[in-house]
């Protein structure tokens, strides 16, 4: 289905050319006047100076012809030189009929498909999730969904950090634990143990305290490094233990990642390119891009049209070790190999803007991706305390994931539990689904670069631009039409029927929005836009709601189409959150 403001651009063309003027100006936009008219146009001004003529004169002539539209109605010129005009009762029956009969809504998924890779989550293996990754993965599973909703074939990758000096620390603190395990016995010639020497839990306290003893002992640090060193060469007891860490880490991640509702097609991580490091980096060597500076290996990407420096991208340290630039630059090979990807769209923190300069860059001058490969930085901020600083615990230390989402399920029980005598296990189900909610609607309703204050008591609440709120609508909703259907009633074939009050058409205009607010959402990676919409939709239903007795309706005729206008916004929200990562229990 066409978007209903690009039907309404196609009538004003027409009626510009018909006029005698060029249509390049003819452009329906959403009144930022709804108390005059629901839509407008400007074009008439930007044609005076060409036309030689009052912009006023040009609208008039337009309006003229407008008046055989069957689409555009009540059309009025106003000065200087403004179209205001509405949309016709009956052509806006019949987009909502046809979007109702259309299991996208009539959203049109993009014309040719791509291939598209989200790199988003990025823990590191052997350390517990915190508050810190809790951005990352809700906006990155949510710009995957859209993605794929689109018409795109989407993978999503946790690209995790599994291969760096936290795993010789993670040895290191094993060895002086336990040193008789055969992982530390070079003459040990038989099969390793299949399982791990440590829980998951002993694991999260193994690496904080080889942290804290490397800083404080030189040592310690060096045997570290010289473990590190070991297992990226291929110690065989190393590789074990590393294999036992990343089993014991990824089966806890997915756990956690499970309970935010978010999923990745690849587990891979840094280890999996260690292997085409070497050869990439003699090639960018013997083609001319990298050479050396103060001892290290760099490739130079500034451009003259820089407004502010930016710095070689170092390919290796003067020590010859490998550096994250390389790492991701190693994995866009990877991706070029494996998947062939038309896009790369990496949700990280926006802090590290100059480093994906830096490596789109240099990924794109030496042929590492081809130049039609487009990549895309999602650079998010801080999610804050009510302080305004980085979200901590009330002790000062940094909270773990696990720790909040149990904070916010509490919170929703006992709201939910306080307003209804409900059984404690389906108070806890949906207490669950709702949280998450909050959570995901909390994060993903502000703009993405934007730092934004964590507040639980708001996040909750089954008022204002909330999760909560979105969601009781969609009850609401569900309780509506299950209560028409217990009456004896049947949902099935339902028509919309011409909006027979303003709460009605108001609801009715909001639902015609959804392709081009979709199409937008995905051309600018931005969930926000769909917060916003699924907002102002759940206002305006339940502005109808309160304006009319649904239920109660004597006119049988008006009654079966309100339940056909509930039916359609109910499918809509529900695709919409859909695509932000939560749902709507069946009641709240």
């Amino acid at each position: 289905m066409k978007k209903i403001l690009d039907v309404l651009t196609n009538e004003l063309e027409s009626a510009f050319r018909a006029a005698g003027y060029d249509a390049k100006n003819a452009k329906a936009s959403v009144s930022n006047r709804p108390d005059l008219c629901q839509y407008q146009c400007n074009g008439a001004m930007a044609l005076a100076k060409e036309a030689h003529k009052a912009p006023i004169m040009i609208a008039n002539e337009v309006a003229e012809k407008l008046a055989e539209s069957e689409i555009i109605v009540d059309v009025n010129a106003v000065n200087p030189g403004f179209l205001n005009f509405n949309i016709s009762p009956e052509f806006l029956e019949k987009y909502l009929n046809d979007m109702a009969s259309d299991e996208r809504f009539g959203v049109e998924k993009e014309g040719s498909a791509k291939k598209i890779v989200v790199d988003f989550g990025g823990p590191n293996v052997a350390k517990p999730l915190h508050v810190g990754h809790l951005r990352s993965a809700i906006i990155g599973e949510s710009i995957k969904r859209i993605c794929k909703y689109m018409g795109n074939e989407v993978i999503g990758d946790i690209h995790l950090g599994d291969w760096g000096l936290q795993m010789g620390l993670i040895i290191t603190e094993l060895k002086k634990r336990q040193p008789d395990l055969p992982y530390f016995d070079d003459s040990f010639e038989g099969e390793y143990p299949e399982e791990a020497p440590f829980t998951i839990s002993e694991l999260e306290e193994i690496y904080p305290t080889a942290s804290a003893k490397s800083k404080e002992d030189e040592v310690y640090k060096k045997e570290a490094l010289e473990a590190t060193f070991k297992l990226q060469t291929g110690n065989k007891g190393y590789r074990a233990i590393w294999k036992h860490i990343m089993s014991v880490s990824v089966a806890d991640l997915k756990k956690n990642y499970q309970n935010l509702n978010v999923s990745f097609d690849w587990w891979k991580g840094e280890s999996d390119v260690q292997d085409d490091i070497a050869p990439m980096v003699d090639d960018l060597k013997s083609r001319g891009f990298a050479y050396e500076s103060e001892g290290a290996l760099v490739v130079d990407v500034a451009l003259e049209s820089d407004t502010k420096e930016v710095p070689p991208c170092m390919i290796l340290k003067s020590d010859g070790a490998a550096l994250y630039t390389t790492t991701d630059l190693a994995t866009l090979l990877q991706r070029k190999s494996l998947f062939g990807p038309d896009q790369v769209i990496y949700v990280v923190d926006k802090r590290q803007d100059m480093h994906f300069v830096q490596v789109f860059r240099c990924a794109k001058k030496t042929g590492i991706v081809d130049e039609d490969v487009k990549l895309d930085f999602v650079g998010f901020g801080t999610m804050n305390g009510k302080d305004g600083k980085p979200f901590k615990t009330r002790e000062g230390g940094v909270m773990r994931l696990e720790v909040l989402l149990n904070d916010i399920n509490e919170e929703m029980y006992k709201k939910i539990t306080g307003n209804h005598d409900i059984e404690e296990a389906e108070a806890r189900a949906i207490s669950k689904t709702v949280g998450l909610a909050a959570v995901k609607y909390g994060d993903l309703s502000n703009q993405a670069t934007k730092d934004y204050v964590f507040d639980i008591d708001k996040f909750t609440s089954f008022e204002g631009n909330t999760g909560p709120y979105i969601l009781y609508t969609i009850v609401r909703i569900k309780s509506i039409l299950n209560k028409y259907v217990e009456a004896g009633n049947s949902i099935e074939g339902l028509k919309i029927g011409k909006a027979a009050n303003a709460s009605e058409l108001g609801l009715s205009l909001e639902l015609t929005k959804l392709s081009a607010m979709l199409e937008n959402a995905y051309m600018e990676l931005a969930p926000h836009k769909i917060c916003a919409y699924i907002y102002d939709v759940a206002n305006a239903f339940n502005s109808f709601y309160h304006e009319n007795k649904i239920l109660t309706e004597e006119d049988k005729e008006k009654q079966t189409g309100w339940i056909a206008l509930l039916l359609l916004t109910k499918g809509v929200l529900e695709m919409c959150i859909d695509l932000l990562g939560f749902e709507a229990p069946e009641h709240m």
